[in-house]
């Protein structure tokens, strides 16, 4: 990755898409890690997810996320041991031809809160939400500071990316965010 200064600090570059905007409608895979990859949310036995008590939270907060903003739809969703997948979609405009809409958030001027109801501010909102309330119920949880997305671009990408999701427990043994939970 490459690193730039701001406001003379060296920060990390963006690794978002720079021709995309995260408020715009589409399907996105949604990947969140604990800090250090710490078993938090739960274990994975005999193949199935056992939800903590921090887990639970995890996976009850998520399906409020339609609550909180409206032009969010939810596809498939797993709490594992140390991290979460989702599919999240974002359907600003319900009715109309997707390369209209296209066009209407590429030519027309944005008016709107920049950063409200973008991925990052739907991803930041359920962070915070589980953060705080375990928190306030005295559960020991943190979050690392960065998630993993990615556009789904076709409807083969989002089957795939629905079976992964599913049976991402039943395929723990060989997940790349496996870690082995020493704090145990």
């Amino acid at each position: 990755m490459n690193k730039e200064k701001f406001q003379n600090k060296y920060r990390i570059s963006s690794i978002r898409a720079q021709w995309w905007d995260y408020g715009w409608n589409g399907a996105y895979f949604i990947t969140i890690c604990t800090q250090d990859r710490k078993h938090y949310f739960g274990e994975i036995q005999n193949n199935k997810m056992v939800l903590s008590e921090v887990g639970i939270i995890a996976d009850l907060l998520w399906y409020q996320i339609p609550i909180h903003h409206k032009n969010v739809e939810l596809g498939d969703f797993v709490v594992m041991p140390n991290h979460i997948h989702g599919i999240l979609i974002i359907d600003n405009v319900q009715t109309g031809h997707a390369l209209s809409q296209l066009s209407q958030h590429v030519l027309s001027p944005r008016f709107q809160n920049i950063g409200k109801n973008t991925i990052s501010s739907i991803v930041g909102s359920y962070k915070s939400a589980v953060t705080k309330h375990a928190n306030r119920l005295g559960y020991q949880h943190q979050w690392q500071k960065l998630f993993y997305d990615n556009i789904i671009r076709s409807n083969n990408d989002y089957q795939r990316i629905s079976d992964y999701i599913v049976s991402n427990p039943e395929n723990w043994a060989k997940d790349k965010f496996k870690k082995e939970d020493k704090s145990k």
